[in-house]
């Protein structure tokens, strides 16, 4: 049961990732969280969250201050 949860947490955390690199391709420009978490249909928490991890494995990267875009 316990494997059970932490699949599903491990799942949720992925899709959300997936999503947020999805409306930042799809914004074409960098956006700041709020925006991304607007266009990503997600709650600002989850999308900072998500930022953290995406910018750690360099998937995401901070053009300006507070504005982050998808890494090319």
């Amino acid at each position: 049961m316990e494997n059970f949860i932490s699949l599903n947490i491990k799942n949720a955390y992925m899709e959300a990732n997936e999503k947020i690199i999805e409306a930042l391709q799809k914004a074409g420009k960098p956006l700041r969280p709020g925006e991304l978490a607007e266009a990503a249909g997600l709650p600002k928490k989850d999308v900072d969250k998500a930022i953290k991890v995406l910018v750690k494995e360099g998937k995401l990267y901070s053009p300006v201050r507070c504005f982050y875009d998808v890494k090319k």
